[in-house]
């Protein structure tokens, strides 16, 4: 059993220790919860709680303190895969909720499993998910000063490897700040989130750069193919740079094997497997 998150790519950037600390020190706490939480749950319900956990922690992008777009709005993007029944579902920009994750996650039971806007916050409305604003105080003082494209907040995510063998992967965002209205990035799409029965991946970076690439799946494809997984994950990462891509990801695969790889030195992460690595 393993498991790995991210905080995102620019979570890093700032030269404060103290945020810099603040940041490892969530990652390890967190980390070593959903570790727990592994031992007795499948990897999609893992991926779903440790991704809640992270959205709920004001130092990253997801959930509470995302950025607020150009019109003011905060709108979520989440999605989660099951490696196992190869099920996607997910929400794009979403509003008023506190965990976009789990209201991706109770699409997994239904028909249609992607839904936007308005009507992934009806659904939401309908499975019992309150009214939430993830404003804060500090990113509404950001945005008035249109300050927010300064900020090093990051996307989250996380991969699971359960003790039947199964992979599972989720992503959540609150986008890059200030945005067009409604502009729709990686994280709730198969580019930026995907599992297989060999590989899971969860991306960050530019949402459009990971979209063109096709980076998640493809990533996860060529392993089932039978590449490595580091293998697997520089070829797509040339491709990437071809097109000028920016992008990191974590990954696991169902034989434990661990990677992470990024455009930039700046993506925070952390694994766990009985032993702890806490990196940025």
């Amino acid at each position: 059993m393993k498991i790995i998150i991210h905080g995102g790519f620019f979570s890093e950037s700032s030269t404060s220790q103290e945020t810099k600390k603040a940041k490892q020190d969530s990652l390890s706490a967190i980390v070593r919860e959903g570790y727990n939480y592994l031992q007795t749950h499948t990897a999609l319900e893992t991926v779903v709680y440790v991704v809640s956990l992270l959205e709920d922690d004001i130092l990253y992008n997801a959930g509470l303190g995302s950025q607020i777009q150009s019109d003011g709005k905060v709108r979520l993007s989440a999605s989660v895969m099951d490696g196992s029944s190869q099920h996607f579902s997910g929400v794009i920009n979403i509003e008023d909720v506190k965990n976009p994750i789990l209201v991706a996650a109770k699409l997994l039971d239904y028909e249609d499993k992607v839904l936007s806007g308005s009507g992934a916050q009806h659904f939401a409305r309908d499975q019992g998910f309150g009214y939430y604003s993830p404003i804060t105080e500090q990113r509404q003082s950001e945005y008035e000063a249109k300050l927010n494209q300064h900020e090093n907040k990051g996307t989250v995510g996380c991969v699971a490897l359960d003790g039947q063998g199964n992979l599972a992967a989720a992503t959540s965002t609150g986008g890059k700040g200030f945005e067009i209205p409604c502009r729709v990035s990686d994280s709730a799409t198969v580019a930026g989130n995907f599992a297989n029965r060999y590989a899971g991946i969860s991306c960050t970076g530019v949402g459009e750069d990971i979209v063109s690439a096709g980076l998640s799946v493809k990533i996860a494809t060529r392993v089932a193919d039978g590449f490595t997984l580091e293998a697997a994950t520089e070829k797509s990462f040339n491709e990437l740079k071809e097109i000028d891509g920016f992008a990191g990801i974590i990954a696991l695969t169902h034989t434990g094997e661990v990677y992470h790889q990024d455009s930039h030195p700046h993506m925070v992460w952390a694994s766990f497997d009985g032993n702890l690595q806490v990196f940025n």
